[in-house]
């Protein structure tokens, strides 16, 4: 199958896509999941899209655009004592977590919540689905083609 874009979720209430606009562009970090970490690390590429998933939320789904400006690095935050991502385990020289920097590119009108994906033929079999604790997941040929079909994306 051929890798077409990504799902990266936040919690509004920590980072949201407001955030994002607001900012232009950061470093997307925090990602404690050995797989999610992996996908970051060896398979998101420079210029990938990304549909930014927004969770906890009154109507979790699909709220905005990103796009991958720079691929994979150290995430700094494993390293720092005080931040609430700090993995004492994890050293400069032989990282475990890794974070990519985003950028900003659209919101979308409404969001396109979960419900509505997951009751989709092409959407319902999202990795995002098939595995929920998973923050960043790739999605593939049509299922990508549908998700900017709905979200009106070129």
């Amino acid at each position: 199958m051929s890798m077409e874009g990504w799902i990266f979720k936040t919690e509004p209430t920590v980072y949201s896509l407001q955030d994002l606009q607001r900012e232009k562009r950061v470093r997307w970090d925090g990602v404690r999941n050995f797989q999610a970490r992996n996908f970051l690390r060896d398979q998101v590429v420079l210029g990938a899209p990304v549909a930014i998933w927004h969770s906890n939320s009154k109507v979790p789904g699909v709220v905005g655009l990103a796009k991958v400006v720079k691929t994979a690095y150290p995430d700094p935050t494993a390293f720092d004592p005080a931040h609430a991502a700090f993995d004492p385990k994890s050293k400069p020289d032989a990282p475990t977590w890794i974070s990519v920097d985003v950028a900003y590119v659209s919101t979308l009108s409404q969001v396109i919540p979960a419900t509505q994906l997951r009751s989709d033929p092409v959407l319902k079999g999202l990795l995002l689905f098939r595995q929920g604790r998973l923050s960043v997941s790739p999605v593939e040929g049509p299922a990508w083609k549908k998700l900017c079909r709905l979200a009106l994306w070129p």
